[in-house]
């Protein structure tokens, strides 16, 4: 155990900045009440402002067909403030990110991409959840060894192979165990959610499937790869697919046989003319435009299923 979220209710009812203290032989360095990164002021300001409709991506399908998604068009989206705290749980690091207004008292674990939980682009992503009210957890997936684009394309299996699955899942149940147990000491009862992106996204179906106790109430994978098909029958709650159409990483046909697997209501959300990582590394206008739509109904979707859904 590393931090303690025990004042965590007092802080959803009262909007007060929460406190992390010692807690089960671990030492957090002092909490910080940060501003938002200027990295990420082009998708969020200090004031509300409308979000558009969503106009762009395709019907989300089903293996029973296609189906819609509603986004409310008059939906404002707010920036409160973001405290961030690093943790270290049984010798995984981790950013721990919480929403210091409005705090819905609801916990997602956020699985990054090969680039690793420190990445720019992952964390400008996870510091965006948490102002939309949520306590999310960004850990090393990869324990100081993550990917970086300054080694050769040519040794990038060969690293692959150096951080096994079975280690990494391992991890993720440590690190979830670590989340119910901090909000059941915070009075807390709601349930928990899991999002992915690329390496993490992949990662979210086998986080999923090996969740025997049903912490966890729906996961949202974008553009996962190699997606572990032969669990997804283990999964037993709704999963939101992203991807774009014409990504080579994360097949289209592919992740609708998963999601005929996994059954429970789960979707695919298909973006035409968008390759890998559009969502949370926009190349293009095109890009940003889609990433905007793509965060609304992820957005809706753990409300949803996290908040309406308890």
């Amino acid at each position: 155990m590393a931090a303690s979220l025990a004042s965590l209710s007092y802080s959803i009812k009262t909007g007060a900045q929460p406190l992390f203290n010692r807690h089960g032989g671990h030492r957090l360095r002092p909490s910080c009440l940060l501003p938002l990164p200027p990295s990420i002021g082009k998708h969020i300001t200090s004031c509300s402002r409308r979000q558009r409709s969503m106009k762009n991506p395709s019907a989300l399908e089903t293996s029973d067909g296609a189906v819609n998604v509603q986004v409310d068009d008059d939906e404002e989206e707010t920036c409160e403030l973001v405290n961030r705290t690093e943790v270290s749980i049984d010798g995984v690091e981790a950013h721990l990110l919480t929403a210091v207004k409005n705090n819905n008292g609801t916990g997602l674990l956020l699985l990054s991409d090969v680039f690793g939980f420190q990445d720019s682009s992952t964390s400008d992503f996870a510091y965006r959840v948490a102002c939309n009210g949520y306590n999310v957890l960004v850990p090393d997936l990869f324990r100081g060894d993550s990917w970086s684009k300054n080694r050769p394309g040519s040794e990038y299996e060969e690293w692959r192979r150096g951080h096994d699955m079975n280690r990494i899942l391992k991890d993720t149940t440590t690190l979830t165990e670590w989340m119910v147990d901090e909000f059941a000491a915070a009075g807390i009862s709601k349930k928990l959610g899991v999002i992915g992106f690329c390496f993490g996204g992949g990662r979210v179906v086998d986080v999923l499937a090996a969740d025997k106790n049903g912490y966890f109430s729906t996961g949202i994978s974008f553009y996962g790869t190699r997606i572990n098909s032969a669990v997804a029958g283990d999964v037993n709650v709704p999963v939101l697919f992203i991807a774009g159409d014409i990504d080579p990483l994360c097949q289209v046909e592919g992740l609708k046989e998963i999601v005929e697997k996994i059954g429970e209501e789960s979707k695919v959300l298909v973006f035409e003319g968008r390759s890998h990582g559009f969502v949370h590394r926009p190349e293009t206008p095109e890009d940003d435009r889609d990433a905007e739509e793509a965060f609304s109904v992820m957005r809706n979707w753990v409300h949803q299923h996290l908040l309406l859904g308890n």
